[in-house]
């Protein structure tokens, strides 16, 4: 159950009105947005995700772009964004547990864990192999999305946000990560 419901969209400033009302007409209107337009500002600071998202796409292609999101959003063990991606990933014709990953596909999920897990400890020997296989423009885009996608990570985790009604069937799929377990 969510801790802040959605925002009434007979209650919402004219610029949150409209966003709700484009979202709505095009079938995108997801419960983290109506959650977040109860404050338009907040709404667009996590608008932006998708600005950050199709420069991840143009650098990774589709798939490791949603392969990396995926491992963002596992390790954080959002349950939202996890099942999202999950969703996304089967779209793509990947099981993520049945994965068996390529090289690259391997370092991204490697880069992604460890950015969740400790963004001020990312291992030298790590970035040497992403220094290794990316440009500092393509690492830039990688970390600059790391961090908008932990951002709505952790926005939907702390307020518990709903998931939503076409990813419910996926909801046995979701693990929550373990790794914090032994941190005191």
């Amino acid at each position: 159950m969510a801790r802040v419901g959605s925002a009434d969209p007979n209650n919402l400033t004219a610029d949150a009105s409209k966003a709700w009302d484009d979202l709505d007409k095009k079938g995108t209107l997801t419960n983290m947005q109506q959650t977040l337009l109860r404050d338009y500002g907040t709404f667009l600071a996590y608008r932006a995700w998708h600005y950050s998202w199709d420069s991840l796409v143009a650098t990774l292609g589709i798939k490791d772009a949603t392969i990396f999101a995926h491992a963002i959003s596992r390790t954080g063990s959002c349950l939202l964004c996890s099942l999202f991606f999950v969703s996304d990933l089967r779209d793509l014709g990947v099981d993520p547990n049945e994965f068996e990953p390529d090289e690259r596909e391997q370092l991204l999920n490697d880069f992604a864990e460890s950015i969740v897990k400790n963004p001020t400890a990312v291992p030298d020997e790590l970035f040497a192999r992403v220094r290794k296989a990316f440009n500092d423009d393509e690492i830039v885009v990688i970390v600059g999305f790391a961090g908008q996608m932990i951002a709505g990570n952790t926005f939907n985790s702390v307020l518990k946000v709903d998931v939503d009604g076409r990813l419910k069937p996926l909801e046995h799929t979701f693990t929550p990560a373990t790794w914090r377990d032994a941190i005191k």
